[in-house]
C-alpha cells in the first residue's frame, strides 16, 4: 500500500512538470513562428495550473496507475491561430510536434540517467526515473496518434488532401469531448498500442545504452 501510494504520488509530479513544458513548448514554437495567441491568453508559462485539465491531466492517468495500466493522457490545449504562423500548415505541424516531442526528449533524459548512474530499479530514485519514462512515453504515443484534436492530427492537416482536413475539422469541433469518447469507448485498445509502442522505444533506449 505504502509502495502504490508512492508510485501515485511519483505519477502526479511527473504528470505535472511533464505536461506543464509538453503545452508551454507549444506556445513557445506558436511565439517563435509568429503568434502570441498563447501569450495574450496567458499560457505561455510554467504554471501548471494554467494548463490542467481535470479529467485528462489528473483522473485518466491516475486511475490507469491505480489499475496498472500504460499511463497516457493530456492537458488543456494551447490556443494558437494557424493563420499567423509562418509556413502554413506546416507552422501548425510544427506547433502540435513541440508538445510530444518534448515528452520524448524527458524520457530519453530520464532514461540516460538511469542507466548512466546506475541506479536501483527498486530504490524511490529508480521508480521515479523509471515512471517518469513511462508516463512520458505514454504521453508522447498518445498524443501523437492522429486524431483530431490530439498533436499528430496536425502532420495529417499538412499531408492530406482538402476534403480530408474538412472533415477533421468538424472532428475537432467537438475537441476534448470527441477525444474523452474515444477514450471511454477505446482504452483497452489504446492501452495495448500504448504498451507495445512504449516498450519499443524502451527497448531502443535499452540497446543504445548498452543495457
Amino acid at each position: 500500500m505504502e509502495l502504490n501510494l508512492a508510485y501515485i504520488v511519483i505519477v502526479l509530479i511527473v504528470i505535472l512538470f511533464s505536461m506543464t513544458l509538453h503545452e508551454a513548448m507549444h506556445g513557445f514554437v506558436a511565439f517563435w513562428l509568429g503568434d502570441d495567441t498563447a501569450e495574450r491568453e496567458g499560457r505561455l508559462t510554467l504554471n501548471p495550473i494554467k494548463h490542467i485539465d481535470p479529467f485528462l491531466t489528473i483522473l485518466l492517468p491516475v486511475l490507469l496507475a491505480v489499475i496498472g495500466a500504460p499511463i497516457f493522457g493530456g492537458a488543456k490545449p494551447v490556443p494558437f491561430n494557424p493563420a499567423r504562423l509562418k509556413y502554413d500548415e506546416w507552422g501548425a505541424a510544427l506547433v502540435a510536434l513541440a508538445g510530444p516531442l518534448t515528452n520524448l526528449v524527458i524520457a530519453f533524459l530520464l532514461f540516460a540517467s538511469f542507466a548512466l548512474f546506475r541506479v536501483d530499479q527498486s530504490s524511490l530514485a529508480g521508480l521515479f526515473l523509471i515512471t517518469g519514462v513511462m508516463v512520458n512515453l505514454g504521453f508522447f504515443v498518445f498524443n501523437m496518434i492522429p486524431i483530431p484534436p490530439l498533436d499528430g492530427s496536425r502532420v495529417i492537416y499538412a499531408l492530406a488532401p482538402e476534403f480530408i482536413r474538412r472533415g477533421m475539422e468538424t472532428i475537432e469541433r467537438y475537441g476534448l469531448i470527441f477525444i474523452f469518447a474515444v477514450v471511454m469507448l477505446a482504452s483497452p485498445l489504446i492501452g495495448r498500442f500504448i504498451f507495445a509502442a512504449t516498450s519499443g522505444i524502451v527497448a531502443a533506449f535499452s540497446r543504445l545504452f548498452g543495457m
